[in-house]
């Protein structure tokens, strides 16, 4: 059964000779527990469809579906520079009507979960980039959500932190069963953590392939079948690219 549903998805914005059409007949399925990574050139919809799938926006054609809660995590924390990393996390349990000692105990969880220890009381202003991406994921998992929309969570992160993230990302969804959707332009990033790749036309974005990503886990960065998928990923971008600059 299908948690994420997009079928025959348009998306225009604006109107008249001043309107952009972002996405065109888009069919998107996402199962339950998968992962799967969109990918594709600048301005061709993927942020478009996480935020169709948050309910941020609403399709100008075709439906979307969601069965379960959803929560998002974007390329900034965005975090509340007032609030302690403590504070953050429990801010969407506060909303919800959690009562303080159980947002208490669960933000310790949380926190010891992205590997946080000892940075409950800081400021997002004290943190390194990476440590305010963990907290932002701890927030995300503290909406207790059955999807988690990522969007290029990690791109302005250094090489080696980003590296670290991957692997801990992937343990920790594995472990809770979520279901991911994310938003990389990083081609390794994708064959990295990906069980499926989603591979997008540049403006209007379309689905044109998609690959099963049959690689056994733990996975690297650098793992030779990797790479390879990755190369064969690029030259489906590259394909799609010289398509669209020949039209």
């Amino acid at each position: 059964m299908s948690i994420v549903r997009l079928s025959g998805v348009d998306k225009t914005f604006g109107t008249g000779v001043a309107a952009i059409t972002a996405l065109s007949s888009v069919d998107l399925h996402v199962e339950r527990g998968e992962f799967v990574c969109l990918i594709g050139a600048s301005g061709c919809g993927k942020s478009t469809i996480l935020n169709l799938v948050a309910g941020l926006e609403s399709p100008s054609a075709g439906t979307v579906s969601v069965d379960g809660r959803v929560a998002m995590m974007f390329q900034e924390s965005a975090l509340f520079p007032w609030l302690t990393v403590a504070e953050n996390i429990q801010l969407p349990m506060r909303l919800a009507g959690i009562d303080k000692a159980q947002r208490s105990a669960r933000s310790r969880e949380l926190i010891a979960t992205v590997k946080l220890d000892g940075f409950a009381a800081k400021r997002p202003h004290q943190l390194s980039g990476g440590m305010r991406q963990r907290a932002a994921l701890a927030r995300a998992f503290a909406q207790d959500s059955d999807v988690l929309l990522m969007d290029e969570p990690f791109g302005a992160l250094d090489a080696m932190t980003r590296d670290i993230l991957h692997e801990e990302l992937d343990e920790l969804v594995r472990a809770r069963g979520l279901t991911v959707l994310f938003v990389t332009h990083n081609v390794r990033e994708a064959a990295r953590l990906a069980d499926r790749i989603v591979v997008m036309s540049p403006r209007p974005g379309r689905v044109t392939a998609e690959f099963m990503v049959d690689i056994e886990r733990p996975r690297r960065i650098d793992t030779p079948a990797v790479s390879t998928l990755a190369r064969t990923v690029t030259d489906q971008l590259r394909d799609e690219a010289l398509a669209h600059a020949h039209r």
